[in-house]
């Protein structure tokens, strides 16, 4: 796999560094100004060679297992590592997650009915 890791952080400072300059190799122009980089740019490895080899098996978990060498248990771990390192864990499951508890609890101490319950559990079905 060809490196082409960049630096994401000021080798003094430990700060983050931004893109301020763009040029086309073909033309040579050149585009200054400020860009973000995408959250995965700056992801660290193993966690962006194991994401670059789900999207070249397109997502095929028994591949993965296949090229690493791995059991199903294990790369899925990994991709969960992953995923989180890249931003994208399960925080939002998470939340629902609360969420459903709190109407669950809320129905086991009476506050609401079951019929209260069930709108308020299929309306978060709805919303995610």
């Amino acid at each position: 796999m060809e490196n082409s890791e960049f630096p994401t952080h000021c080798p003094v400072c430990r700060g983050p560094l931004q893109v301020t300059r763009l040029q086309c190799p073909a033309c040579h122009a050149e585009i200054a100004g400020t860009f973000p980089l995408h959250r995965l740019a700056g992801l660290p490895e193993p966690h962006a060679s194991l994401l670059e080899l789900f999207l070249r098996v397109r997502g095929n978990v028994k591949e993965m297992e296949r090229a690493l060498g791995l059991s199903y248990p294990t790369v899925r771990a990994r991709l969960e590592e992953a995923l989180t390192a890249a931003g994208f864990g399960r925080e939002a499951d998470s939340d629902q997650g609360d969420r459903r508890a709190a109407i669950l609890d809320a129905l086991e101490r009476g506050e609401i009915t079951a019929s209260d319950a069930t709108a308020q559990l299929r309306e978060l079905n709805r919303r995610s």
